[in-house]
């Protein structure tokens, strides 16, 4: 998931910073990043204030987690947008699973990774889906659309900041 915000004393042209919040909360990894503009934090527990964030994406994250465990995600990519939330995730499909396992012989693919890659398709969202867990952990409508190459995504723009 990338983070987007904006830095004080910037003007909104130059003042942008990008981040990146991985799954787990890995300090020394983030210490280590150079120059201050890459970040490593708990997805779960992002260390921005609510509405802090012009823009959060989270990309092919979602299908990882069980539907509570997603939705968790969700509330917080929410509580800390200030603008829009962006997922996109796997479209689920059969085809899309065949295809995977089918290129995976002539791309070299280890098992492990042929496995992995056929069982994140079969996990991912359908548009009705994605809409639906959306609704469930925000309580808020997303434009939600299939999109080409199996993908689906969702936007949606989070409460004001009260």
């Amino acid at each position: 998931l990338v983070a987007t915000r904006r830095r004080a004393g910037r003007s909104a042209a130059a003042g942008l910073a990008q981040g990146a919040a991985g799954g787990d909360s890995f300090l020394e990894q983030r210490d280590a990043l150079v120059g201050g503009r890459s970040f490593l934090f708990d997805a779960f527990h992002l260390p921005f204030a609510s509405h802090s964030v012009d823009l959060v994406t989270c990309s092919q994250l979602l299908h990882h987690f069980d539907a509570d465990t997603g939705a968790a995600l969700l509330r917080e990519l929410t509580r800390v947008a200030r603008v829009r939330v962006i997922v996109g995730e796997i479209r689920r499909s059969w085809a899309a699973a065949a295809g995977v396992w089918l290129a995976s012989f002539p791309l070299g693919f280890h098992a492990h990774s042929r496995h992995d890659g056929v069982l994140s398709v079969l996990r991912g969202f359908t548009a009705a889906e994605l809409a639906a867990l959306v609704t469930h952990a925000v309580d808020r409508p997303s434009v939600t659309r299939r999109r080409a190459g199996f993908r689906v995504t969702a936007h949606w723009s989070p409460a004001s900041a009260a």
